[in-house]
């Protein structure tokens, strides 16, 4: 079993399902509404535990009712949670709305987790005993730099995910092995809105990039190899917000496995398509089965990147997309 490191956020996500998005000064009236656990952090961690992966979870939950529900829920999916600490206050939370055309905007507020910034006791030896270790930018930078810089003086492969988007310091980028931005982040990164060329420029930090481009599936490229495009399922998005980090816990699960990478991103793909399929974060993530299961029907090569020229579009999530609305966000 590919035993998998997070060191990310963990949040209750506040979920207002509306037919549309209110714009600003705009009151709408919504149809439903939802607490689901989430957090990039834990979000990747139960996508690779239902993928195969053996996962430890390290960060933080406060002391409120919130806190239970998200170490209960980690623990539930058969995640180690001896490395995910109780902290005096409120725990993180994410308000989002998600509109009928399964787009949503987030609002996060870091509660618990703004209190990890480093490694503790422990930590060092979990992440050293990873075959990966997945990062986010939920957790202040003091705390992903340290896991990166554990990560390489052990030999684990970091796999970062540079969301929220925000400048990152050389140390870290020269820390990571793989990154994984969507083509906003990227855009973000680089100043630049291609996703060929902003996936050239950041091998220029980084050995291997997967940009991750809605509905025309995701691009690859490393460091002295052609780069490649998987294409995307078409399905019809039902809730787009944890699409990403599904992509991202089933990749490293494939890579642990030591897959070779257009196998593994086809399969990830797979994983994000049936997550989007259903709504909330952690409860619409697939098992290894289901994921099996529709990885069979996405068979065949992959092929040189066709992107579209113009600029990004914010925050589209890897892979699947609604038909009706292929730039959805997420």
């Amino acid at each position: 079993m590919t035993a998998i490191a997070v060191l990310g956020s963990t949040n209750m996500d506040l979920v207002a399902y509306v037919p549309k998005a209110p714009r600003l000064g705009e009151t709408v009236t919504g149809r439903a509404f939802r607490t689901v656990p989430g957090g990039k952090g834990a979000n990747q961690a139960v996508a690779a535990a239902r993928s195969g992966g053996e996962v430890v979870m390290i960060g933080a939950v406060g002391t409120d009712e919130f806190g239970v529900r998200l170490r209960s829920a980690l623990t539930a999916d058969g995640i180690d949670t001896a490395a995910l600490r109780t902290v005096e206050g409120a725990s993180g939370t994410a308000h989002i709305t998600v509109d009928d055309e399964g787009g949503n905007s987030i609002i996060v507020i870091p509660g618990a987790n703004a209190r990890v910034t480093g490694l503790e006791a422990g930590d060092d030896a979990r992440i050293a005993a990873a075959g990966s270790l997945l990062l986010q930018l939920e957790l202040p930078l003091t705390a992903v730099l340290a896991g990166a810089l554990a990560a390489r003086a052990h030999g684990v492969r970091t796999v970062l995910t540079p969301a929220p988007a925000q400048p990152l310091p050389p140390e870290l980028l020269a820390a990571t092995d793989l990154l994984v931005p969507n083509e906003h982040e990227a855009a973000a990164l680089t100043g630049l809105t291609d996703p060929g060329q902003a996936a050239e420029a950041l091998l220029n930090d980084v050995p291997e990039v997967v940009i991750t481009l809605g509905a025309a599936g995701v691009l690859y490229a490393a460091r002295g190899r052609e780069p490649l495009t998987v294409p995307a399922p078409r399905v019809r998005a039902v809730d787009t917000t944890a699409a990403g980090d599904t992509f991202v816990g089933a990749l490293a699960v494939a890579l642990g496995e030591g897959r070779p990478m257009p196998e593994a991103l086809r399969w990830a793909s797979a994983a994000a398509a049936l997550s989007v399929q259903r709504p909330g974060a952690q409860d619409s993530m697939p098992t290894r089965t289901e994921t099996d299961t529709a990885a069979a029907a996405l068979a065949g090569p992959p092929t040189e990147p066709t992107l579209p020229p113009g600029p990004a579009h914010p925050g589209r999530t890897p892979g699947p997309q609604p038909e009706a609305t292929p730039g959805a966000t997420a």
